[in-house]
């Protein structure tokens, strides 16, 4: 990968000038470690049938290897906005990777369920520090001409990563132990952290601001209990009771209000633990809102596939998984190329296409049938992965952009944390929708109905996206 755009021919003089070599080396130094943290995110979705038999616990017990994980994700990005602003970037990543470094290990020699259970919260605390380390350190030393090239290299990480989590994991299944998914990981891992270790160097500033305890301990019920309410109602299409996961969501909902009302008082003890000054920033708010609906439609979509192609297509998980490889990889592809397209002829005709593009996608899939060919799927997804890169990098950085320097690390915290909270929300509606349409008219119609949904959700990115601008950075508020 480049960070380089001077071969890009009538690209501005400004962009011609290349960043220094020691600015390129934290960048992606920081983009491997983000890529290899994110793909351990997925890599265990194919593998909890086997974990169920090879651990001797049921579906529900299973389940919390990815839901722990998601959780604490919610709980620690909030977080992560206060501590980049406290520690050094180089202390913040080898705290991070060495979290993740260390409960990857630990998973691998896992004696039972109680033992990974706790290895994937750990490898959860050093994945929700790495992206918004990544984005922070990419807004404080790329220029402004330079950050949409930039930022389209940030889309391989989040966009090929989580596509080939499942397809690894099903490919390593295949001939070897669940434990594999660990080993293969562990090395990369502990690669980038001796590397980060012996060349990643501070940039910016500490800032000595005092811990706000109390919004701390607000994070847990409130980010928490609202990822967990909602990614448990979007799993309980089988009959279970949704009596617990409404109870957490109305709790996670009500500590949510107090949070934000915390952040913004003036009488709290401590400087905020997630400044929403950054909301005072149109763009910042639109890309933001832009980032919740994408997230919606995407991480359902990613959902509905699979369940469609091995209920009503019979395909192995393997198969499922090489299905939806090449849309991953067109997204993180194209992420470069965009980024350039960015810094040529700003956001707005990249996000509006992208956005129609989704909508078009999603509309196709609403009209799924047992007799629809699989390349036709692979087609569509291709097209909706392309269209998905045309928005995330515009609006990240476009977002991100207009940020005084002391709100970068609270600006990447907030889309990042929203991401996980959108996340499980268009999980939640999306798979809710799926099993009620099933009950009544079977699963081809319920797969029918739930795409219908993502497309009538994804009409209003295409209202946001027109109202994307490129704007400069400030300075101060």
């Amino acid at each position: 990968m480049s960070f380089d755009a001077s071969t890009q021919t009538g690209a501005p003089a400004a962009a011609t000038t290349k960043m220094p070599r020691e600015s390129v080396a934290v960048i992606a130094t920081l983009l491997v470690a983000t890529f290899v943290v994110i793909l351990n995110e997925t890599i265990m979705n194919v593998a909890l049938p086997r974990l169920m038999d090879n651990l001797n616990v049921s579906a529900s017990t299973i389940q919390w290897l990815s839901t722990g994980f998601m959780l604490t994700m919610a709980v620690v990005i909030p977080t992560t906005g206060f501590v980049l602003q406290r520690l050094t970037t180089r202390t913040v990543f080898l705290l991070a990777m060495g979290a993740f470094c260390t409960g990857t290990a630990l998973a691998a020699l896992a004696p039972g369920f109680e033992v990974l259970l706790l290895a994937r919260v750990i490898q959860a605390v050093g994945t929700a520090t790495m992206l918004p380390l990544l984005m922070t350190t990419i807004l404080t030393l790329v220029p402004l001409e330079r950050r949409g090239l930039v930022m389209g290299n940030v889309t391989i990480a989040i966009s090929v990563a989580p596509a080939l989590g499942p397809t690894v994991s099903g490919l390593i299944l295949q001939v070897l132990s669940w434990r594999f998914m660990f080993i293969f990981v562990l090395p990369i891992a502990l690669l980038a952290l001796a590397i980060g270790a012996k060349y990643l160097t501070n940039i910016g500033e500490k800032e000595v601001n005092k811990l706000d305890v109390f919004s701390v301990v607000l994070t847990m019920p409130a980010f928490g209990g609202v990822v967990y309410g909602l990614s448990r109602i979007g799993g309980q299409g089988d009959g279970g009771s949704n009596v617990p996961a409404l109870a957490a969501l109305v709790v996670g909902i009500v500590c949510l209000v107090a949070f934000v009302l915390r952040q913004l008082s003036p009488q709290k003890s401590g400087a905020p633990l997630l400044d929403l000054a950054a909301f005072r920033f149109r763009m910042f708010t639109v890309s933001t809102v832009l980032m919740v609906v994408a997230m919606m439609a995407l991480f359902g979509s990613v959902i509905l596939l699979p369940i469609y192609l091995q209920q009503v297509h019979h395909l192995e998980s393997v198969t499922t998984g090489l299905v939806l490889l090449p849309g991953g990889l067109a997204m993180g592809l194209l992420g470069p190329v965009v980024g350039r397209l960015y810094d040529r002829i700003g956001p707005l005709p990249l996000t509006v296409s992208g956005s129609v593009l989704m909508v078009l996608c999603l509309w196709q899939f609403s009209m799924l049938a047992a007799q629809t060919p699989v390349w036709w799927i692979v087609t569509v997804y291709m097209a909706l992965s392309a269209g998905l890169a045309l928005l995330f990098t515009p609006a990240f950085t476009s977002g991100l952009n207009p940020l005084p320097p002391h709100l970068y690390s609270h600006g990447s915290a907030i889309m990042s944390t929203l991401q996980q909270v959108a996340g499980a929300a268009g999980t939640a509606l999306l798979v809710s929708v799926f099993a009620l349409a099933t009950l009544a008219s079977g699963e081809e119609a319920g797969i029918r109905t739930a795409f219908l949904v993502a497309a009538v959700i994804a009409v209003a990115a295409v209202v946001l996206s027109a109202m994307m601008r490129k704007e400069k950075p400030r300075t101060a508020e």
